[in-house]
């Protein structure tokens, strides 16, 4: 959540037919998408923390375009972004535009896992898989975050507000296709990553290696309350998907033959952040700390976060949650009468049955609990405002069901603290190091490096597609994840 003082963008999402046959010269793609995608790049951006540029980003572009020539598309027609987010993450916006989370990076192993993941996103676009989602797209960009909270509720339920919620910039980031759709993405990534002289056997490790990320997630979620990586809810993975992908690869007669360039993707990743980066604030467990915001706050056991570039959100079994922030007039009944406003549209009315004032840690606090009739019964709808300075306010913003009020929140509301400098100077982020094995080192002791207080070695071994029994040999290059600078 770096800048909580701007408003909610969102973006919408189509895709357009494409020649099947590979060419290095192919069909433009139409100049109103194209025009939609350069107005919306920046809003994509600042949702997903900005652009890596410099070295890194010329890196992933180049295999990008390397690629797109055998997709049908005019290569010159796509752009590929490195996004500095801590969700594993890629997705296509309208006129070619290809994203990619450095977190979803900091899981691949080489540079043909890099090439699949590109091209799977690039065949998105040239089957034309997600035009028939575009009014829907457009319809839910329309309101931002606030907007489409309660309007979920009131279509659906409770259930799936929260992924609802954590979308703001592109609504193709959180957009799932069909089983029929990934299998057909997988086939043609598969297609245009072996005519560009990769292994096409790197689809199924890297569809492997994220099912290994996603069940290690599942596991260490109650303690670090993260949620499972955004490509694998968005883009199910499955036994059988991994095992048509080996399939697909053997059928072109190429699997082991082409390029990994291990070093060369290595190379690249030394460095890059993983999981949170401190100017967006961080998550330690169940407490979410921002350093330079100089705040935290405690979400209750068994309860997941997801941070934004906007906005912190949890979900728990009990109700979903905001923590978002913005300017204020000094008056906090204001604040929350707009947030009350952003939520409904004014479409919608909610009663007030509880509203007053306090204090949480020193820091003076108004809400107001309200409660809306839906389709599937009464939800109520709660909004704690702090007045954390004399420009700012910070708010979390929560639905429950009816006659719950704040109750599954009360100690998350009350959490609210300031923190220190000395606190605020201790965070640090999470780097990727590459290590060279040296005589002596052991998947243990490796292991024992890694910038965690728990699972360390489920992780080093994740991280790297090892089994626990592996043997390091003298000169193998790992990845470890250690505490580096801020930037």
């Amino acid at each position: 959540m770096s800048n909580l003082l701007k408003l909610l963008a969102g973006a919408a999402v189509v895709a357009v037919p494409v020649a099947a046959a590979a060419q290095t010269a192919g069909r433009n793609l139409p100049t109103r998408y194209v025009q939609e995608a350069q107005r919306q790049h920046a809003a994509v951006l600042e949702e997903f923390g900005g652009a890596e540029t410099g070295a890194r980003g010329s890196y992933v572009e180049g295999i990008g375009r390397r690629v797109a020539l055998h997709s049908g598309v005019n290569p010159g027609a796509f752009r590929f972004t490195t996004l500095n987010s801590a969700v594993e993450n890629a997705f296509a916006v309208p006129g070619g535009y290809i994203y990619i989370t450095r977190q979803l990076m900091s899981v691949m192993n080489d540079e043909a896992e890099l090439a699949f993941v590109l091209g799977h996103e690039a065949a998105h676009v040239a089957a034309n898989h997600a035009q028939a989602r575009q009014s829907t797209a457009q319809r839910n960009a329309i309101g931002g975050i606030l907007g489409t909270i309660l309007g979920s509720v009131i279509g659906g339920g409770l259930g799936n507000v929260i992924g609802q919620l954590a979308q703001t910039g592109t609504q193709l980031s959180t957009l799932r296709f069909s089983r029929a759709q990934e299998y057909d993405a997988d086939r043609l990534g598969i297609q245009y990553i072996t005519r560009s002289g990769y292994d096409p056997a790197a689809s199924a490790s890297m569809l492997a290696a994220l099912g290994r990320a996603t069940a290690l997630e599942a596991r260490v979620q109650g303690r670090d309350s993260r949620s499972t990586p955004e490509w694998a809810s968005t883009h199910p993975l499955s036994e059988n998907r991994v095992r048509q992908a080996s399939q697909m690869a053997r059928a072109t007669g190429r699997a082991g033959a082409g390029l990994r360039n291990r070093d060369a993707f290595l190379n690249q990743l030394e460095g890059v952040f993983v999981d949170d980066d401190p100017a967006q604030g961080v998550i330690e467990g169940r407490t979410f700390i921002h350093p330079d915001l100089r705040l935290a706050f405690t979400v209750p056991t068994g309860y997941l976060m997801q941070n934004g570039t906007r906005a912190v959100t949890i979900q728990g079994s009990a109700g979903q949650a905001q923590f978002s922030g913005g300017r204020f007039s000094g008056n906090l009944q204001t604040y929350i009468g707009q947030r009350l406003q952003q939520l409904t549209g004014g479409r919608t009315q909610i009663q007030i049955v509880d509203s007053n004032r306090t204090q949480v840690n020193g820091i003076p606090v108004e809400y107001v609990i309200g409660r809306a009739q839906t389709s599937n019964g009464v939800v109520d709808v709660s909004v704690f405002a702090y007045a954390f300075d004399q420009d700012s306010a910070y708010d979390f913003t929560m639905l429950t069901r009816g006659g719950q009020g704040v109750g599954p929140f009360t100690s998350m509301v009350n959490s609210l603290r300031r923190i220190s400098p000395q606190e605020a100077a201790s965070i640090r982020p999470r780097v990727i190091d590459v290590h060279t094995v040296r005589a002596g080192d052991t998947v243990q002791s490796l292991a024992g490096r890694m910038a965690y207080s728990n699972f360390q070695l489920d992780r080093f071994l994740s991280l790297n597609g090892l089994a626990a029994n592996a043997r390091l040999v003298p000169g193998q290059r790992v990845k470890l994840v250690v505490f580096g600078q801020r930037r």
